[in-house]
């Protein structure tokens, strides 16, 4: 499914950008990937970070691995 609405895209980034502020992160980069959102946050987490931020999220998140400038989470709605 390809969100395709600009007011469910806009609350979708806003909500992600909410969680990860109020953890105390934040996001090198974030745009739509496929059925969701892909984002890359400033700085590299380890397991358990990585797990407690995942659980934060009103939407579902995945650990998609390590970018350049940080740890990489994708979103699906």
């Amino acid at each position: 499914m390809k969100i395709n609405d600009y007011t469910e895209i806009w609350q979708m980034k806003d909500a992600i950008t909410t969680v990860v502020e109020a953890n105390g992160y934040s996001i090198w980069d974030l745009c739509q990937d496929g059925s969701g959102f892909k984002t890359e946050l400033n700085t590299h987490l380890d397991d358990e970070a990585i797990s407690y931020l995942c659980g934060q999220f009103p939407m579902t998140a995945d650990y998609s691995g390590e970018g350049n400038h940080g740890t990489i989470i994708s979103f699906y709605s």
